[in-house]
């Protein structure tokens, strides 16, 4: 297993009326990230607010190429990000403990925090198509290039991890700071946005080549 130490190239926040980070996703262009009471959108060269959405959002975050999906409580809701609008809310599989989102050819990835689970999920129904078990605490989860990742935090300690998506094998890891937690996970282009947590802050780390 390839294990490296994070470089957190940038740190961004934190924000105004925005006191924690539960959530990350990235549009292409703008980084999302849900804060408890609302969703905001800032821009990644500027780092200013460019957006907000008052939506119930006190967990993971994602994007399809159109539409966001925001965990709040024991659902997944769909919203329409130019409007703000609820389009449809799915079950989580978690019931509520449920802690990163991602969006990957066609179906939803699902952590579940304590229970050190993600889920393959319909983003239709909600039905759970596949679990995979980490022996982490599970706060974020992103797919790119191909491959699924996740972030961990337990004993003061997060790290990334490249897992494998059909057997959650671990391949790759990235250790972050002792006392830095991750929140939330989102990759692109050449960075992952992590969530900050209670820092209220999101930070951008290299991505490995």
């Amino acid at each position: 297993m390839k294990r490296t130490a994070a470089d957190i190239v940038r740190e961004y926040g934190p924000f105004p009326d925005a006191p924690a980070v539960h959530g990350v996703a990235f549009d292409g262009a703008r980084v999302w990230f849900a804060s408890g009471d609302r969703l905001n959108a800032f821009d990644p060269a500027s780092g200013e607010t460019v957006r907000t959405i008052d939506v119930a959002a006190d967990a993971g975050t994602a994007f399809d190429g159109r539409h966001l999906f925001q965990i709040a409580e024991d659902g997944i809701r769909k919203i329409d990000p130019e409007t703000g609008r609820v389009l449809a809310t799915i079950p989580a599989p978690g019931g509520g403990g449920d802690s990163g989102l991602a969006w990957a050819e066609g179906t939803l990835w699902v952590g579940q925090y304590r229970e050190r689970r993600i889920h393959q999920v319909d983003p239709e129904t909600g039905a759970v198509l596949r679990t995979l078990q980490s022996d982490r605490f599970v706060t974020g989860v992103t797919w790119i290039d191909g491959d699924l990742w996740h972030a961990t935090w337990e004993a003061e300690q997060s790290d990334l991890r490249r897992i494998d998506p059909e057997t959650g094998a671990v391949r790759e890891r990235i250790d972050m700071p002792p006392g830095i937690a991750v929140t939330g996970l989102e990759a692109g282009g050449d960075t992952f946005f992590c969530g900050g947590g209670s820092s209220g802050k999101v930070r951008a780390v290299r991505r490995p080549a």
